[in-house]
């Protein structure tokens, strides 16, 4: 199973099952804070529902049409990060994240992000990787724009959330802009 070291304090890797626990709690510790940004909370709130979760992450890995992995910040599960689509035949993949509320600030997504996008343009010989989040998210548009990226506009009414819809940013990074070398 998928598993990468992006420093000495920041691993990715498949959620297993018996990490439903976690990910609810986790989940559960942060509504409040995920509620503004993503659409599935009501669709996660027991163990069984992070467990359905998992299992259908790892199916989606196993099959190559995604890849969900948990950010482990000093051994804790702090969040996601997520190509939540891979198009082969485009070469293509989207990446979404979500950081528990306590660890933000800290450069974790950032790196998290970076880390996959290695792994992207590297083992995955993907050619282009988008991000799409809401204009309102300040934090999250933060992280392509630091990491490179191309905003090339935005999608319209492109996500319900809840009780209205949700406009995208979309950022966009080729293989060919992404350093293969050196730090970032």
């Amino acid at each position: 199973m998928f598993h990468l070291a992006v420093d000495s304090a920041i691993e990715l890797g498949v959620l297993e099952a018996r990490h439903d626990s976690l990910l609810c709690t986790l989940v559960d510790r942060n509504r409040e804070h995920l509620r503004r940004w993503v659409p599935w909370l009501d669709n996660n709130t027991t163990v069984s529902d992070s467990r359905a979760f998992i299992d259908q992450a790892r199916e989606r890995y196993v099959n190559r049409e995604g890849l969900d992995a948990g950010i482990w910040h000093r051994n804790r599960l702090a969040g996601l990060v997520s190509f939540n689509d891979i198009d082969w035949g485009n070469r293509r993949a989207g990446i979404g994240y979500w950081l528990s509320s306590d660890c933000q600030g800290r450069g974790i997504m950032t790196r998290s992000c970076a880390a996959l996008i290695g792994h992207a343009f590297g083992k995955l010989d993907l050619n282009r990787v988008e991000i799409r989040c809401s204009p309102r998210n300040d934090r999250s548009r933060a992280i392509p724009t630091r990491l490179g990226f191309t905003h090339e506009g935005v999608i319209r009414q492109a996500e319900w959330l809840y009780d209205h819809f949700e406009d995208h940013e979309i950022y966009g990074l080729l293989a060919g802009e992404w350093p293969t070398s050196g730090e970032r």
